[in-house]
């Protein structure tokens, strides 16, 4: 593959630009590009293509822009070689962006947040992604921003290796104080990009297939039992916000649903004894079918079968605002993980609960009625018998009763 240079205007009685140019057959498309150099046409070689080397024509600057041209034939043959060695189909797009990281036009540092942003488009035009996914990514872009920034770090993908690692492990842990769970999480997310973009050719630095995911460590979660709910059913807001925080919270604690599915609930999937529900985390799933209780009923009617729409935050807010109202004031204790460092905290038990509690909640009352998991699971949604484990919380009573059974 040939490439040349050219004058922008040969043709001028003042200096004018010099262009790089290659001709690129199976996209029929001609890359042309700006050396940033200008000369006078009358000191071009316009049968070499080059500035004038010798006579009274030669350019007082023609060894500097003969130099700068040579950058650029050295990059492009190099970028060709590297290409062809490695078996990658040779883009104008491709032979551009390493002009321009050469160049400086662009940093490798934007090149790589500009393939961020092209890998998340790309998922998100594919339907890829529910919200709560495109919002983690974009999360972690910003975690990486921050990190090169507060760290000094020269982010690229040159640069993502265990130096690396090590230096972004301890400024999520110590800056960012995550816990091992969400550092597990983002980092997780982190290598399918760079899977991706490995796969794209984006990069062909593979130094990150050696990085470990820290295992994930089951943390106590709180659950609410039968009474809690029926305790909250009964209370009587004055709040209109606080009602319809209540029997959004009271559905979702009857059907086991996620919230964003709540939404999901209307006239058209609601029958005389069982509700349709399409899972939106995983769309790949069936639609599931779950008994419609009485009081489920109750409140969709009370909406006309349009259930008030509020995002998970502010849903999340409202339900500690209710739960204190409650009296759920009593004092837990749980343990994060940080790296090998487990720390105990300790909050007020209406701090502790959030949407997905009435989930939790839902499983694990069933199944300390002695339902089937097999059954729940089908209720819930669940395909895998590990994750859905993870929902079920033994509280005091129920170890009480366990005991009782036995020995009482």
């Amino acid at each position: 593959m040939k490439h040349t240079f050219f004058l922008k205007h040969p043709k001028s009685d003042k200096e004018t630009l010099i262009l790089f140019s290659c001709y690129f057959k199976n996209e029929r498309k001609k890359l042309v590009y700006s050396t940033r150099e200008t000369i006078h046409p009358s000191q071009w070689d316009f049968e070499n293509n080059q500035p004038i080397k010798k006579g009274k024509n030669r350019s007082l600057y023609s060894s500097n822009i003969k130099s700068k041209l040579d950058r650029f034939s050295t990059c492009f043959e190099q970028t060709i070689t590297f290409c062809n060695q490695s078996k990658i189909n040779i883009t104008s797009s491709y032979i551009k962006e390493q002009l321009d990281i050469e160049f400086n036009v662009i940093s490798q540092t934007k090149s790589f947040f500009n393939t961020y942003d092209e890998f998340t488009e790309e998922q998100i035009k594919r339907q890829l992604w529910q919200e709560a996914t495109i919002k983690r990514y974009q999360n972690i872009k910003n975690i990486l921003s921050e990190f090169q920034e507060k760290r000094k770090y020269n982010l690229n993908f040159n640069t993502i290796n265990s130096r690396f690692l090590s230096e972004f492990t301890d400024f999520c842990y110590v800056y960012r104080k995550h816990s091992t769970n969400t550092f597990s999480r983002n980092l997780g997310l982190f290598i399918t990009f760079l899977n991706w973009s490995l796969k794209n050719k984006h990069t062909f630095n593979a130094e990150f297939k050696n990085f470990k995911k820290p295992q994930r460590v089951l943390t106590r979660q709180e659950a609410l039992t039968k009474e809690d709910i029926e305790k909250i059913y009964n209370h009587k807001f004055d709040s209109k916000k606080h009602e319809i925080t209540k029997d959004l919270f009271i559905i979702q604690c009857l059907t086991g649903v996620r919230y964003e599915d709540v939404h999901r609930i209307g006239r058209a999937n609601t029958f005389e004894e069982y509700i349709m529900v399409k899972d939106g985390k995983d769309p790949t799933k069936s639609e599931r079918s779950i008994p419609l209780l009485p009081i489920t009923k109750e409140i969709l009617i009370k909406y006309d079968y349009k259930l008030p729409e509020r995002s998970n935050q502010k849903q999340n807010d409202y339900i500690k605002e209710i739960l204190k109202e409650l009296g759920f004031t009593r004092e837990v204790e749980y343990t994060v993980a940080k790296g090998s460092k487990h720390i105990k905290y300790t909050k007020p038990f209406y701090k502790r609960i959030t949407t997905h509690t009435a989930r939790r909640s839902y499983i694990t009352i069933m199944r300390n009625h002695g339902i089937a998991d097999k059954t729940i699971m089908s209720l819930s949604g669940h395909k895998d018998i590990r994750t859905f484990n993870m929902y079920h919380q033994v509280d005091d009573k129920a170890r009480i009763d366990a005991v009782n059974s036995v020995f009482g």
